[in-house]
């Protein structure tokens, strides 16, 4: 029976760590293991099912006083806020569910979100978006929403100014088989961003931008009057309009084709 309890305690053990930016109160790995809301006894180890048992970062927690309650969301929620980021200081520490922060991954920190949800945050100041994955709790400031990782926030252009207004959008979730299941059907527009005679050229670049920005690449064998063509096209935009914001505002896309393509 020791055996036993042991291994349900190590299953469900949870390191937590808070993440904020410019010198607000930082928490780290054991800070948190004597908090009631973490702690399995032995009894209720015994008898944890699919029924009564809630994964140990969507439990209730308190950090300064205040009461966070994690909860589930859609696809297409929204939300808005001020975001923050947070780098160097945190860099190679543990996060909320056990991973190791890198500040060069598109990672962020949000109170009461799963982890591995999958959102597409903008800035309101300059159009710029980004998509990230929730592997960490925080920011324990009341006027901020969001802790995005280092090279997140660089993609936004928010780095200098530190804090910046957001828009949240939630596009998807991360399953345990590290597959990111983002919103379908988001609409018919798209942007055209190579094209090729031979397949190879394609399959390498639909590899190397798939999913980027949380966008799905595809590519779309065409015969022509001067001969078979392979395009590689960026979909998932829900209107003209995003799709051309996106362009105008990426370094990479910013002479992509804005088109039309079928709803699978």
């Amino acid at each position: 029976m020791n055996k036993i309890f042991l291994l349900s305690l190590t299953s469900f053990s949870l390191i937590i760590t808070s993440c904020s930016t410019r010198g607000a109160g930082a928490y780290h790995g054991s800070n948190y293991s004597k908090e009631k809301s973490y702690s399995i006894s032995k009894s209720t180890a015994k008898g944890i099912n699919k029924g009564n048992y809630s994964h140990p970062t969507m439990r209730p927690y308190t950090i300064q006083g205040i009461t966070y309650y994690p909860k589930n969301v859609n696809v297409g929620d929204t939300f808005k806020g001020n975001a923050s980021w947070y780098g160097p200081d945190f860099h190679g520490k543990l996060t909320s569910n056990g991973e190791t922060y890198n500040m060069h991954e598109m990672t962020a920190a949000h109170k009461t979100l799963p982890m591995n949800t999958i959102v597409r945050v903008t800035n309101l100041r300059n159009g710029l978006t980004v998509v990230v994955r929730i592997n960490d709790r925080g920011p324990f400031v009341a006027t901020r929403i969001i802790d995005l990782s280092n090279k997140a926030a660089r993609k936004i252009k928010m780095i200098g100014t530190g804090t910046a207004p957001v828009k949240l959008e939630i596009v998807g979730f991360k399953s345990k088989e590290k597959r990111v299941v983002i919103k379908k059907h988001l609409g018919n527009y798209a942007l055209q961003i190579a094209s090729f005679s031979k397949i190879d050229g394609a399959l390498k670049t639909q590899e190397k931008y798939d999913k980027i920005d949380g966008y799905e690449t595809l590519i779309q064998d065409i015969e022509s009057n001067s001969g078979r063509m392979f395009k590689v096209i960026l979909k998932g935009f829900k209107s003209e309009e995003e799709a051309r914001e996106y362009k105008t505002h990426s370094t990479i896309f910013n002479k992509a084709f804005i088109i039309r393509v079928k709803e699978d």
